[in-house]
């Protein structure tokens, strides 16, 4: 079934769309630092970020990068573990279904997915083989001793602002317009490269409750299965109907069951020091 002709009609002409998702997290449910540190059986890794956040040494994103450099804990660190971690990391649902769609076009529309994230690029690469390709993944980069194994150099660190950089030169390279870039993120290290992409007009999703990333994403979508993005960007992006959108999961094999349109306000209400002087 053509699902682009014979059930759906899209009001905008052809684009080209940049869709770049962070990994951890927003493509699986686990943090990677975290699943390295439980195979290398290092403790408090939480307890290690929050410190390193606190010291505003690294920016947010880059802290694991930093302790597989400097911290004597994570110094045993060889590529083989990168590697596994990856293999151990849990995916969220309907990534293939995703990628599928992304790669087909939809309505004469094109789009060019990528990962760019901060997780270790050999983490990322293996957990998502045979899914994304390698030269679709941005992430960070590390130089090894031939001989020992061990990390000598942290090469890149796409964190922060580096995210910023990461999808400028992406839409240089696609020749994609700013406002066609969408970004997919979960946590406090996405704020900026999210302010970014709204100050060009472009569209932000996120992908968790995190508080400081709500106000500043077009949407949020609370949802274990990585598809459940196509529902905003079809609908504000590509100006679909509900009904529509909801053909497009169907024509998937999915049934968008549960969407609910909510915004939450986050109030704490307490008394004043001259409540007791108020009318009653």
């Amino acid at each position: 079934m053509d699902i682009s002709t014979s059930h759906v009609h899209v009001a905008s002409a052809f684009r080209h769309y940049l869709i770049a998702s962070d990994f951890d997290q927003t493509l699986s449910f686990n943090d990677s630092g975290q699943v390295l540190a439980e195979l290398l059986g290092v403790q408090g890794f939480e307890e290690k970020v929050a410190g390193l956040a606190d010291s505003n040494l690294v920016q947010q994103g880059g802290e694991l990068a930093y302790l597989i450099r400097h911290d004597p804990e994570f110094r045993a660190v060889r590529r083989e573990h990168l590697v596994e971690a990856g293999r151990r990391v849990r995916l969220k649902r309907e990534i293939p279904a995703l990628l599928r769609f992304f790669e087909r076009g939809f309505a004469g529309h094109q789009f060019t997915f990528a990962v760019v994230s901060a997780a270790p690029r050999p983490v990322v690469e293996s957990a998502l083989a045979g899914l994304v390709s390698p030269d679709r993944i941005f992430a960070s980069e590390f130089a090894f001793d031939p001989l020992s194994h061990e990390v000598t150099a942290v090469r890149k660190v796409p964190a922060g602002y580096g995210k910023v950089a990461v999808l400028e030169e992406l839409e240089r390279r696609w020749h994609i317009a700013p406002d066609r870039t969408v970004y997919v993120g979960d946590g406090s290290s996405d704020v900026h490269v999210m302010l970014h992409v709204n100050n060009r007009d472009g569209y932000t999703i996120a992908v968790s409750e995190n508080r400081q990333l709500a106000r500043i994403a077009r949407t949020t979508v609370l949802s274990d299965s990585t598809f459940s993005i196509l529902a905003p960007l079809l609908k504000h992006v590509m100006r679909l109907s509900t009904s529509d959108v909801r053909a497009v999961f169907e024509a998937h094999g999915l049934a968008l069951e549960t969407w609910d349109h909510a915004a939450t306000d986050r109030i704490v209400v307490g008394p004043t020091s001259s409540a007791s002087a108020l009318p009653g």
